[in-house]
Parts: structure tokens; sequence; C-alpha cells
């Protein structure tokens, strides 16, 4: 069996499983490992506050005015993890389905992780031999490589591919 970890940004579309099935179809037990990371909803909620706070303009800390109580933050903070983690769950979900419709065998998970950190986890467990980052164009990463695809072939022994995800106007011009 040849184990490939995909750690993709998205959801994985179907040109994207597709041509991933495509680029593995001389190798006959290919078995795909998905990671999509989760975002932490604390994290986003601290942004989102900051921003309506305008802390970034006045350098105050959001926290101080904060309208809830910490039982009721905590509360919305846990609600909205699990709003995330259902959406990251079905994101993965669907990925695998597309891929197991192709005719592969696929399993994988969501992480609230840091994404490479993950992936080296997990390519440890399932041993595996092979790595494809998935992600939209990230230029300025890309040039200062600090994008993932860069930060995985500085921390794994195996092959490290960055694919770009196809967008919906590129698979509707390749028709």
């Amino acid at each position: 069996m040849y184990d490939v970890v995909l750690l993709v940004e998205e959801e994985l579309s179907v040109p994207d499983a597709e041509g991933l099935v495509r680029r593995y179809a001389s190798t006959s037990e290919v078995k795909f490992h998905v990671i999509i990371p989760c975002e932490d909803a604390r994290a986003q909620i601290e942004s989102s506050l900051a921003s309506l706070a305008g802390t970034e303009l006045y350098g105050m800390a959001a926290e101080r005015y904060s309208i809830y109580s910490d039982e009721e933050a905590q509360k919305a903070q846990q609600e909205a993890q699990r709003a995330v983690d259902a959406q990251a769950t079905a994101a993965l979900e669907r990925s695998l389905e597309r891929l197991r419709s192709l005719g592969r065998d696929a399993d994988g998970v969501i992480t609230r992780q840091h994404p490479v950190d993950e992936l080296v986890d997990y390519l440890k467990l399932v041993d595996g031999d092979e790595v494809v980052v998935l992600t939209r164009k990230h230029v300025i990463a890309e040039l200062l490589h600090i994008d993932w695809s860069a930060q995985a072939r500085r921390h794994l022994g195996v092959p490290v591919f960055h694919l770009v995800e196809t967008t919906e106007e590129a698979s509707d011009e390749a028709d």
C-alpha cells in the first residue's frame, strides 16, 4: 500500500479529487489520508472582537470591554467551536467521499493544531510515503518559503508536492 497524506486548505473539489486520482493512476494500491485544518473558534472570536472594538486603532484590550460575562463568553466560544468543528467534519466527509467515489481508499482527520505539526504527526502515524499540500495560491508566503509545503519539506523526509486548488473558473474553462 502506498500512503499519500494530503494537507488541504479547504474541502477537496471534484476536479482536484479527479486530478489526484489521475496523478496516482499507475499506483494500484494507494490510500489517501486527508487532513483539513479547523479554525480555532476562540481565536476567531477574539479577532472579530478586536476588529469591532477598534483595538488595532486604539491599542485597547477587547476583553476589557466585553459585553458578556465569563460564563456566557465561554458558552458562546464552545458553541462556536462546535459549529466550526461540524463544518470542518462535513468538509472532510465530502472530500473522502469524492476520493472513494473515484475508487480510492481514503480516511482523514480535522485538526486545530498547526497544520504542518499535524502533518508531521499524521505522516508518522500512517507511515506515509508521500505528502501533497493542496492550497490556494499564496504568492507572498511561497516567495518567502513560509507556506505549508516549504515548512513540510523542512520537517519531513518524504517527497512533498505543492498543488494549487482548482478554482471554479478554471474548471469551467477546461470544459
